[in-house]
């Protein structure tokens, strides 16, 4: 009999954007995109292709990263990071909602509601999320612990799940859009899906 796994795990292809005028124009370090990389690359058991931008916060150049990472890179996933506050300098949510073709506002309001665990100043946050293609583009906020305590949500000292990560739902959203079929590590967030959508377990990686 066969020791050879059930299947094997699909790659993925994760658009990362850093939304920065000052680091973009190197003014000071970008930390955006290596705390994007770095809780993805520990939350995501399968291969992962990085495809990075780091770019000002002007609603064009927005809206055409976005456009160009899903069309022509063909990335199934794309995060972005700063640009969502109330200041006119801030457009990242206008610039993606330009480029969706269906919005989808209860990853927005998880995050939200993680923030207000921290800061009042939460409900000044406008991070949203849409859908463009077979693609699902997440805003989250700018600074690398919110990134992932919105990503991953709040435990407990035991490890328990207090505020559960907008992450969680991420695979299974992946997966009603025709994209790949993405594992987690559940020691970082388990993802959830029902039973029907849940494939036979694969290999340790």
């Amino acid at each position: 009999m066969s020791d050879a796994p059930a299947y094997e795990l699909d790659l993925v292809r994760i658009g990362v954007v850093s939304i920065s005028d000052r680091a973009s124009s190197g003014v000071y370090e970008d930390k955006g995109l290596p705390a994007l990389q770095d809780w993805l690359a520990r939350a995501v058991r399968n291969p992962i292709e990085w495809v990075p931008r780091l770019i000002a916060d002007e609603r064009e150049v927005i809206a055409d990263t976005l456009r160009d990472l899903v069309d022509n890179a063909g990335c199934q996933l794309v995060l972005t990071t700063g640009g969502t506050g109330p200041s006119p300098r801030d457009v990242t949510p206008e610039a993606t909602l330009d480029v969706a073709d269906k919005e989808m506002p209860g990853f927005g309001e998880q995050m939200r509601q993680i923030s207000l665990r921290f800061v009042p100043t939460a409900i000044l946050s406008r991070q949203t999320a849409v859908i463009r293609k077979q693609a699902l583009i997440l805003n989250l906020p700018g600074q690398p612990k919110s990134i992932a305590e919105t990503l991953e949500g709040l435990k407990d000292a035991n490890g328990q799940s207090l505020v559960p990560g907008i992450f969680a739902a991420v695979p299974y959203c992946i997966d009603l859009i025709g994209g790949p079929y993405i594992e987690s590590r559940p020691e970082v967030c388990a993802a959830f899906r029902p039973k029907s959508a849940i494939r036979p377990a694969s290999p340790k990686t």
